[in-house]
């Protein structure tokens, strides 16, 4: 399954002529790496990384991306905070939180906020593939 999302995703990334720009947002370097580590299975993804969620919101306000994945409990900025902003900044770009330990109360501002997908960690590979080619394909 995890194949042919990839497939998927790269054939759209040529007929675009570019991958697609990934935004991972985690205060936790090693789910960072482990999120890049899946993206690059493939060509079709340009990834860049943010710890917190104001790195995320000023790098979002210079750059555009395809797709953001964002923490929902980080220091400094929470990750509500932080989606709120990023969707003021750029309304149209799905955002993907991934969260280990949030509450429901959080998981439904989050959605109120504009997130297009709560997921929990850990995650398999398949399913956050099958989720990130779902949301870049709306």
């Amino acid at each position: 399954m995890a194949d042919t999302n990839l497939s998927k995703l790269a054939e759209q990334a040529r007929k675009r002529g570019q991958p697609f720009r990934i935004l991972i947002v985690d205060d936790e370097q090693w789910i960072r790496d482990v999120f890049s580590d899946f993206c690059r299975l493939t060509d079709a993804f340009e990834i860049e990384m943010a710890v917190d969620g104001a790195e995320a919101v000023a790098m979002a306000k210079r750059s555009g991306y395809d797709l953001i994945t964002l923490d929902l409990i980080m220091p400094e900025m929470s990750g509500l905070e932080a989606l709120a902003e990023l969707k003021k900044a750029s309304p149209h770009v799905p955002i993907m939180v991934i969260t280990g330990n949030a509450t429901e109360r959080l998981v439904n501002e989050a959605g109120v906020l504009g997130a297009c997908r709560v997921m929990y960690k850990p995650i398999q590979l398949e399913t956050f593939i099958a989720e990130v080619a779902s949301a870049l394909s709306r």
